[in-house]
């Protein structure tokens, strides 16, 4: 599929207009095919920890890791936004060294906008990578890389402290002028109260149909997640057992001498 680039400016007049899309890439051949198939965004994950490289969480992922995957996201992409997650601690230190990271990526990855998870804490940070050009996303909820300090991947917003904070975080990411809001692992309700409080686009993952758009990791999806499909994720295609039987089929026919056969010999 071919046609007009998406811009951060497309993305946000299309709340209340139509749904938004966003799915992970880590790599050339899945990116291309999502802008085939007409994906508004492309999100490059810090999720690549776990799902490509099988670490037990996001924390260990580097910069020079986000941009080596990042870059062959670019590549494949001719008309999604391709936003790129920035990794734990790469933004937290100081607003400066956010800047420096986000910078960095944007000119060696050739990403057209930046993701932080969290909100009052890092509102400095969002500000001076906004301020400098570069566009942000935000990411609230549950954020993978503090899971540790939250402990573990839970529902946050249930209690009514935990949704005030949530909602004021929304108030000042919008203020500090993010263009879109990631909403992980957050009740329904309070996603929908979200969405109606900010005029910028809100994606969920876990947070029920209300939001402005939906975000799946595409491991999810297409059943290649190793430890099963997470409850907030519906699996689309069962790629992973494609995948086995076709490993299984080429091993036997080594082992039998039926491949190679005539058509692939010289």
């Amino acid at each position: 599929m071919s046609g007009k680039r998406t811009t951060t400016r497309s993305i946000v007049n299309k709340k209340n207009a139509e749904k938004i899309t966003m799915l992970t890439a880590y790599d050339y051949p899945t990116a291309r095919l999502a802008d085939q198939a007409g994906i508004d965004i492309v999100l490059v994950g810090d999720s690549l920890g776990e799902v490509v490289l099988g670490m037990e969480s996001t924390l260990p992922v580097t910069m020079d890791m986000m941009i080596h995957h990042a870059s062959a996201v670019v590549r494949g992409v001719e008309r999604a936004l391709v936003v790129g997650d920035m990794p734990f601690m790469t933004y937290q230190i100081s607003p400066e060294e956010a800047l420096r990271n986000a910078g960095r990526y944007m000119q060696e990855a050739g990403i057209h906008a930046v993701k932080l998870e969290g909100g009052h804490s890092v509102i400095d940070s969002v500000k001076r990578i906004v301020d400098a050009g570069i566009p942000v996303m935000g990411h609230l909820g549950y954020t993978p890389q503090s899971t540790y300090k939250i402990g573990g991947p839970r529902v946050q917003g249930r209690t009514e402290s935990e949704a005030e904070r949530i909602l004021s975080d929304a108030a000042e990411l919008e203020a500090a002028g993010v263009f879109a809001i990631v909403l992980e692992v957050v009740p329904q309700d309070l996603a929908a109260k979200v969405t109606a409080a900010v005029s910028i686009p809100t994606l969920g993952i876990g947070a029920g149909p209300r939001c402005d758009g939906q975000v799946l990791v595409v491991h999810d999806l297409l059943g290649l997640t190793m430890n099963g499909t997470p409850r907030h994720a519906r699996r689309y295609a069962d790629v992973g057992r494609v995948m086995a039987d076709a490993f299984r089929d080429y091993i036997k026919e080594v082992k039998d001498g039926s491949f190679p056969g005539e058509d692939q010999s010289f």
